[in-house]
């Protein structure tokens, strides 16, 4: 296996244990491959949800570019929603999961296939 395989399966575990959630793991590539090269970026690889410019970099660069979405307060709730489910307690949470659960929030899957 390489390396973004490595993370691929560590993503799925994170959903798996920390948002308790089987997931897709087509849907879970795809999203990892559309994170490019920010996934093996220490800093990059994952969200500081505590930090608004953070929140407003996800919501500008994944939710309305990527996504396709309106720019709504429905996507600041998303957000808090996503977060929420990974859970407060995690400090370091991978940005290709945070992606993930806010693609399936959206229900905007068919942007990955």
């Amino acid at each position: 296996m390489g390396k973004r395989d490595d993370l691929i399966a560590k993503y799925a575990e994170d959903l798996k244990e920390k948002c308790g959630m089987k997931p897709d793991m087509k849907l879970l590539t795809a999203v990892t491959i559309a994170c490019g090269p920010s996934i093996y970026s220490k800093d990059a690889s994952t969200v500081a949800a505590s930090q608004k410019k953070e929140l407003e970099t996800v919501k500008k660069s994944f939710l309305i570019k990527k996504l396709g979405l309106k720019d709504t307060p429905k996507l600041d709730e998303g957000i808090a929603a996503v977060m929420e489910t990974y859970g407060k307690s995690v400090r370091k949470k991978h940005r290709a999961v945070v992606y993930y659960l806010l693609v399936k929030h959206f229900r905007k899957g068919s942007v990955f296939k």
